[in-house]
C-alpha cells in the first residue's frame, strides 16, 4: 500500500508508473486522478494475464480501496509484479488535496448506490410487513446480505450495480487501455 503523497512522489519520479483504476466507467467518467487509465473490476477478471503482462509499475485505485485490494489478489494471481494500492483510494486522493479530472456525469459512487437500493429494499420490507408480517424477512435478507459483505468484502449488490447501464459509462475497451498504458497516453 501506498499513501497518496507516496504516489505523487512515484509518478514525478518515475514517467513509466500506471495508475489503474478498477471503479465503474460511469464512475471514472464522474471524476477520476489525472493520467489514470480505467478498466472496471467485474471487467478486470477475463483480462487479468494481459494486464499481468504489462512491464510498467501499476498502482491500483478505486473510491476507498476494498475494489482495489480485489484487483490487487486477481492481477497477484496472475503473475503482475511491481504492484501497489492507493491507500483509502480517490476519497484519500482528493483528502490529500490531489488533483481530479471531473466529467459532466453525475454517477454516484458504488458504495452510494449499495446504500440507496439496500436501504429502499429494507424500508420496503418493513413497511409491507404491517399488511403482509412475512414481509421483514426481506429487509432481514438484505441485512445478511450487508454483513455478509463486511464480513467478506466482497459486495454482491454492488456486483450487480456495476452491471447497469447507468454505471458502464463510455465502456471499456481493454486492449485500447491497454495499448494506451503501454504507450503512456492517459485520459
Amino acid at each position: 500500500m501506498i499513501d497518496a503523497q507516496t504516489l505523487r512522489d512515484l509518478v514525478a519520479a518515475d514517467p513509466l508508473v500506471r495508475i489503474l483504476d478498477v471503479r465503474t466507467g460511469g464512475e471514472f467518467d464522474s471524476v477520476h486522478v489525472p493520467g489514470s487509465y480505467n478498466v472496471p473490476l467485474d471487467t478486470l477478471s477475463e483480462h487479468a494475464r494481459d494486464l499481468a503482462d504489462l512491464e510498467h509499475p501499476v498502482v491500483l485505485v478505486c473510491k476507498s480501496g476494498a475494489r482495489a485490494d480485489q484487483a490487487h489478489t486477481k492481477l497477484t494471481g496472475a503473475g503482475k509484479q511491481r504492484l501497489h494500492l492507493l491507500e483509502g483510494g480517490l476519497d484519500a486522493w482528493i483528502a490529500s488535496g490531489g488533483d481530479v479530472v471531473r466529467g459532466t456525469s453525475e454517477t454516484w459512487a458504488m458504495d452510494r448506490q449499495v446504500r440507496l437500493v439496500a436501504g429502499t429494499i429494507s424500508l420496503v420490507g418493513i413497511l409491507t410487513s404491517i399488511f403482509v408480517p412475512k414481509a421483514k424477512w426481506l429487509a432481514g435478507g438484505v441485512a445478511a446480505g450487508l454483513t455478509f459483505s463486511a464480513v467478506s468484502n466482497t459486495c454482491a449488490m454492488g456486483n450487480a450495480l456495476a452491471r447497469l447501464p447507468y454505471n458502464k459509462g463510455r465502456g471499456c475497451d481493454v486492449g485500447a487501455v491497454l495499448d494506451e498504458m503501454r504507450n503512456g497516453e492517459a485520459s
